[in-house]
């Protein structure tokens, strides 16, 4: 083989790869990783579920003092997602939130500032479509809710609250 068909032949194959690799890149790499689907390819293949999260479709993320607030918070299929306030020792929220449809299971729960053990205080746990109440928090921290959607398909929760609060949002 001579010089100039070699070179021929490295430029075939480097050009293919490139081809194979942009392929590949649209259609798996960036569904997977960055949730971008330009094709619908990553979708119909289950690849977008890796960066689902809960969405906040509305709402305010910072609030102060005697804060009223209302979020849509959208629990994807088989996923859970977590709520949370940063909240002093004895201050106190009341809440209501309820499903477009469908159980979550839920645990309203509180962790200690500056706690590194993983330590968590739960104050109600449930599988229910609605809750509504208030709780007085124990301690420093972060509190809220952690949902878990065990359907096929996506449930949206209408989170009301108010009290005293910094948004911390999803977690």
């Amino acid at each position: 083989m001579s010089s100039t068909e070699n070179n021929g032949s490295l430029t075939k194959a480097t050009l293919g790869s490139s081809i194979v690799a942009g392929i590949v890149l649209v259609l798996f790499i960036l569904p997977a990783e960055y949730n971008i689907d330009p094709t619908g390819v990553g979708k119909a293949l289950g690849l977008t579920v890796f960066n689902e999260q809960g969405e906040v479709t509305q709402g305010a993320q910072q609030s102060g003092d005697s804060a009223n607030q209302s979020v849509v918070l959208t629990v994807p299929a088989g996923k859970g997602i977590e709520y949370k306030l940063s909240m002093n020792k004895f201050e106190k929220v009341t809440y209501e939130w309820q499903t477009d449809g469908g159980d979550l299971y839920v645990d309203l729960h509180g962790e200690p500032a500056g706690d590194t053990t993983g330590y968590f205080e739960s104050y109600t746990i449930g599988t229910l479509p609605e809750m509504k109440g208030s709780f007085t928090v124990p301690f420093d921290g972060s509190h809220g809710w952690y949902w878990k959607n065990k359907t096929d398909k996506s449930i949206n929760i209408q989170l009301s609250f108010s009290g005293e609060y910094i948004v911390e949002g999803l977690k």
